[in-house]
């Protein structure tokens, strides 16, 4: 059981880090919850492998401050389609 769980999450860090993922994305990806990866990443990860956990640590900090952005432009797609809707 053990093994099963540190396997899942490296497979988790590894998929951050090779595909600069979101948590969201990651727990769509592998079945469980925002939380599960989250802690998955953040406490648990630095007890199995230090440096997996730095280089994670790296993309969770960048995809936080573009968080903002990408909002943004979901924001900006969402109205426009709704425009485009309304106009047909």
């Amino acid at each position: 059981m053990i093994n099963f769980l540190e396997d899942r999450i490296v497979n988790e860090a590894l998929y951050i880090i090779r595909n600069n993922a979101t948590v969201r994305r990651t727990a769509k990806e592998f079945g469980v919850g925002k939380s599960t990866v989250h802690k998955d990443v953040t406490k648990t990860l630095k007890g199995i492998d230090a440096s997996l956990y730095n280089a994670v640590k790296a993309v969770l900090e960048t995809n936080l401050k573009e968080r903002h952005i990408r909002g943004g432009i979901a924001t900006k797609n969402r109205y426009k389609t709704l425009k485009e809707l309304t106009k047909k």
